[in-house]
């Protein structure tokens, strides 16, 4: 019998992957439903944030490189909104359990992006905070708290 090991989420890394459930033609129509902006955790908390944040903030502003979710101009401010899929959080505990190449590829090239835009805005003078989607989900309000922060410094 394998040892199950979970972490502080209750996830299952060490699990294989099983047989996909329904059709090629059902999992691209979920995955194509799937978007990179205005999702729903996004929108709640910035929902929330517009509640206890008096500084006027944008969304998704693409004049700045990496299209931040959140961008607080005159602080020069820019806050990622990262989802733990698309973004990689613990990639390396779960890549095995990806079907294919393709997958494990864009998510490293979306880790390897996300490292260069941090960079490149660090460089020119913005703070940049990336939260993650568990975290924004599991206490909004410490994530909130982040920001804030940093618009009083």
């Amino acid at each position: 019998m394998r040892k199950q090991y979970k972490n502080y989420l209750g996830r299952n890394f060490n699990k294989t992957r099983s047989r996909d459930v329904i059709s090629k033609r059902q999992r691209s129509s979920l995955m194509s439903r799937i978007r990179s902006k205005n999702t729903g955790f996004e929108f709640n908390f910035v929902k929330t944030l517009k509640h206890h944040v008096k500084s006027r903030f944008l969304n998704h502003v693409i004049s700045i490189k990496g299209n931040p979710d959140i961008v607080f101009m005159n602080q020069r401010i820019c806050v990622f909104l990262d989802s733990d899929f698309w973004h990689g959080w613990q990639y390396p505990r779960w890549r095995h359990l990806l079907k294919n190449n393709f997958w494990r590829n864009k998510i490293i090239a979306n880790r390897k992006r996300d490292k260069r835009t941090t960079e490149y805005l660090k460089k020119h003078g913005w703070t940049v905070l990336r939260l993650w989607e568990h975290k924004i989900k599991d206490d909004p309000i410490h994530q909130i708290n982040r920001i804030k922060y940093f618009l009083m410094k």
